[in-house]
């Protein structure tokens, strides 16, 4: 090669061929297909004169019609071998690189590149430093070949018999798999030492590559070989099974399981929660008692609606039948429930609000509760709160106790199916609290609208979204209720129901209800609507309707016995033979009082089960000034008698009171049914006049009521639960209630047909109460009802006529 070196001449003018994404070097022998037009003219011209041909690399591979600039300066002098002409005008040629050589200048650019090159000559001296380099580079490229596994033996047994450095190091860069910088690096090494030191440097790098590409492969292969033993193990299980025709319980559970979780769109955390249970499961012995645990906690997560909840029933007319359908009255709960609804209608995405039907039993809170589910076409779930004292009632027990359950809440919720049911809370009031924990304050996340959508039961330890529930809680007393838990609700108050509406609620849906219950036809049991009337007044005295349901009931077994007797028997029930049925009545309807007395006076009280009256008797007795107080008094009572005791001393003069009657009289005030407890500010006005009646001999109007406290100057102050009062007044059959004046606007919930049958008078000051209530000492007999006065009423003043409201009642 040498002698042929020294044949050519240094400098030369030959074709150039630009090479795309190759590098030949001398003793380089490749095939090269050629297609573009000046390249292949270049092949011609070089096979034309000697076959010598300079290949220089393009700098970009992309570029199509390379210029003078995009072409490297060193490239190699090279030897056409042989030359196939391929279809569609392609050259194949293998080429044999001679030696390196720059390009000094382009001669043309066309029909083809011919440039003048200088070949550049080796040194054949051999130095230390170079016989060091050749004898690393020689080791390096040993252990290359050992790790790449894509270079033969015999190669490197090739190679190692060169002892020229220069072409060592060529043919070792041929042998490499380098990027195009790299070996272009290398080729326009032109000093030998340099080029021997860029080899070593670039093969150390790639030996440093494949050391970690043979980490990663061993690595990978065993996780194949494993995931492919565990494969095979597995299906030789299943086959010697099914040889056997058994099933591997824990295997095919595990993935039941995983199959229902997929199901159940569970969010993302809970999901992986349930995922990392189920490989605990399967890991477990089956009869290990945690895998129940963790079976029952599955099935709990599974049960429960994650992402399932009904389409709500936007339709405003029907749902406003159905209501006025099922319940008669009730106009504002009914009227806040169509607008819940046609606010769902607008905003799609309203939190469910927390609604508390507050009022006396039997008013038909928890009915009223289904009955809004059906109009809104939602699941209905009732939890009763009556009595519950733990608070893992609410939050459920931690998984680390034995026998742990969900709280009462997610049971209500697996009960129900859907995520948006209505969900009633009864009794809501009746809770209480003890060393294990305080329910009520359990429940405020469950109520809060702003932290529902996260409730946490300790059982299920993952957020459970509430803001779709439509919860409903009921109680009898509102101040019962604790006052944060009160503050999230939003409280609607069923006071009770007149007369009429009872007669209605009866006779429309209590009496069909008990005849269909007692197996018995329409037909053979009448009920005539006087009969349900005088169960009314003189079987029933309530607020709600439950015992009249009892009654209605009572007749129907009596009818029901009569019936089984004689099966052609139908039986009717009048006012005048429905004691034969129910026995004598039990509560007298009529006047409070049958006739005006001194020192009584009916006052009317408010109580949890609603409205009623309170007669207050005043008994005068020889002595030195004594106040005695019996009838279970509260504190508040008492302090109303002492108030009203000190008002008539201060008015004695004027009222014609003897002054010093309180040293030489004592007072016994005594509130019937003394075996009832009875407390709250209602009865002062009542007390202070039945005090004034028995001291000044002046019978009290037995058609009147009053209600109002008491001021030590005699002012009347307000009072709460008008409308109750007023139906309890009604029921007693009072005509006149007295009132206090800024009780005026509550008198606009009380139902207008009790307005047209009650008279109310509405004062500032004790001395119109005392004008208004007592008859005077020479009336021997009562006066008509005095007619109505026009509301003139001064406030402040003592002698006028007080305010009146209402007609003339007309019995």
């Amino acid at each position: 090669m040498a002698e042929e070196n020294k044949a050519r001449p240094e400098i030369q003018e030959l074709p150039l061929l630009p090479l795309r994404g190759i590098i030949v070097f001398p003793y380089m022998v490749v095939h090269l297909d050629v297609g573009r037009e000046r390249s292949v003219n270049a092949i011609e011209e070089a096979m034309a004169q000697d076959r010598i041909i300079f290949l220089a690399t393009q700098k970009e591979a992309q570029t199509d019609q390379p210029d003078r600039d995009d072409i490297f300066q060193i490239g190699a002098i090279a030897e056409i071998k042989q030359l196939l002409k391929l279809p569609g005008g392609t050259i194949r040629i293998l080429v044999e690189g001679l030696a390196r050589a720059s390009i000094d200048d382009f001669l043309e650019m066309d029909p083809f590149i011919r440039v003048r090159v200088r070949e550049h000559r080796e040194s054949e001296t051999k130095t230390a430093a170079v016989e060091a380099l050749m004898r690393s580079l020689i080791n390096q490229f040993e252990q290359y070949v050992k790790l790449s596994k894509k270079i033969p033996p015999e190669t490197f047994v090739s190679v190692v018999a060169v002892e020229d450095p220069s072409r060592l190091a060529d043919v070792i860069s041929s042998h490499l798999t380098l990027k195009t910088p790299d070996k272009q690096r290398i080729l326009e090494a032109l000093d030998i030492e340099e080029r021997l030191g860029i080899l070593t440097e670039v093969l150390a790098k790639e030996m440093e590559i494949l050391e970690l590409e043979r980490k990663i492969n061993s690595r990978v292969r065993k996780q194949m070989e494993k995931t492919q033993k565990e494969y095979y193990l597995r299906e030789q299980i299943k086959a010697i099974q099914k040889e056997l025709g058994e099933k591997e319980d824990r295997q095919a559970e595990g993935e039941e399981l995983r199959e229902k979780i997929a199901k159940a769109k569970l969010p993302k955390e809970m999901e992986e929660k349930a995922l990392r249970e189920v490989e605990r499961l399967e890991k477990m012995p089956p009869m290990v008692a945690e895998a129940t645990v963790v079976r029952n906690y599955l099935d709990w997560v599974l049960a429960l609606p994650w992402a399932k909840q009904t389409k709500d029933r936007l339709d405003i007319e029907k749902a406003e039948q159905i209501l006025n359908d099922e319940h008669f009255g009730l106009d504002k709960v009914k009227e806040r429930i169509i607008e819940y609804l046609a606010i769902r209608k607008l905003a799609q995405k309203m939190k469910g609000p927390i609604i508390c039907f507050g009022g006396p039993p039997g008013v038909g809170k928890t009915s009223l509760a289904r009955s809004i589910a059906r109009a809104l076409e939602r699941k209905f779930v009732r939890l009763s709160l009556g009595g519950v004292r733990d608070e893992a009632e609410i939050r459920g027990h931690r998984r680390t106790y034995v026998g742990a359950m969900p709280g009462r809440i997610i049971q209500g919720m697996r009960t129900a199916g859907t995520k948006n049911p209505v969900f009633l809370l009864d009794e809501i009031d009746k809770m209480s609290n003890d060393f294990r924990g305080d329910p009520s304050s359990a429940l405020l996340e469950v109520l809060d609208p702003e932290q529902n959508s996260t409730f946490s039961d300790h059982f299920i330890e993952s957020p459970f979204d509430l803001s779709k529930v439509l919860f409903i809680t009921t109680a009898n007393a509102i101040h019962n209720i604790p006052r944060p838990l009160l503050d999230r609700m939003e409280v609607i108050y069923i006071p009770g129901y007149t007369e009429e509406e009872k007669v209605h609620i009866a006779i429309d849906h209590l009496v069909p209800k008990q005849i269909k219950e007692h197996g018995l036809k329409p037909e053979q049991v009448q009920i005539s609507e006087n009969t349900v009337r005088r169960v009314i007044r003189e079987y029933t005295r309530e607020a709600g309707v439950r015992n009249l349901e009892r009654e209605i009931a009572a007749l129907c077994r009596k009818s029901a016995r009569a019936i089984v007797k004689d099966p052609n028997k139908k039986v009717s029930i009048s006012s005048g033979n429905l004691p034969t049925y129910l026995g004598i009545p039990r509560y007298r309807y009529g006047l409070a009082e049958e006739e005006s007395q001194v020192g009584v006076a009916t006052g009317l009280a408010w109580t949890e089960t609603g409205g009623d009256t309170l007669a207050i008797e005043v008994a005068l007795l020889p002595g030195k000034g004594g106040l005695s107080l019996t009838g279970k008094l509260g504190d508040v009572m008492k302090e109303s008698a002492h108030a009203g005791m000190t008002y008539v001393r201060s008015r004695a003069k004027e009222l014609g009171i003897p002054e010093n009657f309180y040293q030489t009289t004592d007072i016994h005030i005594h509130v019937p049914e003394g075996a009832i407890p009875k407390d709250g500010p209602s009865a002062g006005i009542t007390m202070a006049t039945a005090l004034t009646s028995a001291l000044t001999k002046r019978p009290v109007r037995r058609e009147v009521a009053m209600t109002g406290e008491i001021t030590l100057r005699g002012r009347a102050l307000p009072v709460g639960g008008i409308k109750e009062k007023m139906l309890a007044a009604h029921r007693a059959g009072c005509t006149t209630v007295i009132l206090p004046a800024e009780n005026k606007k509550d008198l606009e919930d009380v139902p207008a047909n009790i307005k047209k049958k009650l008279r109310f008078v509405l004062v500032d000051h004790m001395d119109q109460v005392i004008k208004e209530a007592l008859l005077e000492p020479e009336q021997s007999t009562e006066p008509e009802p005095p007619e109505t006065i026009p509301a003139t009423l001064e406030q402040g003043s003592m002698n006028v006529y007080p305010e009146v409201l209402g007609d003339t009642p007309q019995n």
